[in-house]
């Protein structure tokens, strides 16, 4: 019998609610499954089960604030006979107390049972829903196989097409304790040093106009696919930025999950993981960033996403900086900043010219590198970029 806990969705979480079961006792659950939808300062997260079974006896109410750690669920292995139909009752326990100094309580969505034929609403447009005071009842999704989307209420609270100057501002004060935190610690607790690198991309930017000419606009490559392909190549050869520092020291993966910087709508910041993303092809790699771009500003982000990047991209080149010096978030050890690919003079076989140049910044940690093979791995980069055709 295993038990499913509250998980760690980063390293500044000390508790979350939980906001609602996807899944019920008797059902049976695979590696990957979405059991439930638990609420951080980050906002509404799915949550993953990493085992195959069967859902056994559900031990916390949604609504609930527990600390990371506490035992959620109860799950028997596969081929185990839980019940003979009909499956019991939740026994939900009296809800622990959560001891915290600086987080204000989480306010968890009110659940309301919807008619449909799947009956699967997004947490953004479950949250927003109840801040408006709307019926899911009535509302029919545009979503996968129905679902309720964001979009659904928005256009059922009468929004103008781009919707942020009509809905309520959100609380960000939640979120920005929880950013100051985990800075604050990064800062306090890990020995940065900072390099960063000017190169030119004019062979990369000529391989991607050329690529995405005569293709349809949802065939085509933006200019960060490459980037974060190449960033993602890169530290897979110097696999010391690629990993984890923790009490027995520094942790490199095998897997590279590079975690990309997306500005949240209304404010805030996240860092989700795309999943092996030195395996993947550029156009898998584009609809992958697609994806995890759209499900992140919409709140539908999961667990294993928001838990496990092994390094992060920062990117502020379409807001037109030319350089920027990230902060490594922990238990991570670096974080490489990539500014605007601006014309600039550069010199070409001793003459100028003009060139898109770029800045790439590494912030690393010095317990587990050193600026010698931050260097190396910066150049690297350059490298790759200046042979798009390889990535």
């Amino acid at each position: 019998m295993g038990t499913f806990t509250m998980p760690s969705l980063g390293a500044d979480m000390e508790a979350g609610v939980l906001v609602e079961w996807l899944k019920q006792p008797g059902d049976e659950l695979s590696h990957g499954d979405i059991i439930a939808v638990v609420e951080t300062d980050k906002g509404a997260i799915e949550v993953e089960v990493f085992e195959d079974g069967r859902l056994d006896r559900l031990l916390v109410e949604p609504g609930t604030k527990v600390p990371v750690g506490t035992p959620l669920a109860k799950i028997a292995g596969p081929g185990t006979e839980v019940q003979a139909a009909p499956p019991p009752a939740p026994e939900f326990p009296p809800k622990p107390p959560v001891q915290s100094q600086d987080r204000g309580p989480v306010q968890a969505p009110v659940q309301a049972p919807i008619a449909g034929a799947t009956g699967r609403v997004s947490p953004a447009a479950r949250k927003f829903a109840h801040d408006k005071g709307l019926d899911l009842n009535a509302l029919r999704g545009s979503g996968p196989d129905g679902a309720i989307v964001l979009a659904d209420v928005e256009k059922a609270a009468d929004l103008t097409a781009s919707g942020a100057k009509h809905a309520q501002p959100r609380d960000l004060a939640p979120m920005r304790r929880a950013i100051a935190a985990a800075m604050s610690r990064s800062k306090r607790e890990i020995p940065h040093y900072y390099l960063y690198h000017s190169f030119d991309v004019s062979a990369a930017r000529q391989w991607l106009e050329e690529y995405n000419g005569g293709k349809p606009p949802a065939e085509r490559l933006l200019f960060g696919a490459l980037t974060l392909k190449a960033v993602a190549l890169a530290v897979s050869q110097f696999p010391e930025f690629n990993g984890f520092y923790g009490p027995d020291g520094f942790n490199p993966s095998r897997r590279v999950h590079v975690g990309i910087a997306i500005a949240l709508r209304g404010g805030g910041l996240a860092a989700p993981a795309i999943h092996d993303t030195a395996s993947l092809s550029l156009p898998e790699l584009m609809l992958a960033m697609n994806d995890l771009v759209n499900r992140t500003r919409a709140g539908g982000f999961r667990s294993s996403e928001i838990s496990d990047p092994t390094v992060t991209v920062s990117s502020l080149g379409d807001r037109g900086v030319e350089a920027l010096l990230p902060i490594i978030y922990p238990p991570q050890v670096a974080i490489i900043g990539l500014g605007s690919a601006a014309p600039r003079p550069w010199a070409v076989g001793g003459a100028v010219q003009v060139r898109p140049v770029m800045c790439a910044a590494l912030a690393a940690d010095h317990r587990a590198s050193d600026g010698h093979r931050g260097a190396l791995l910066l150049r690297r980069i350059e490298e790759l970029l200046s042979h798009p055709e390889g990535l």
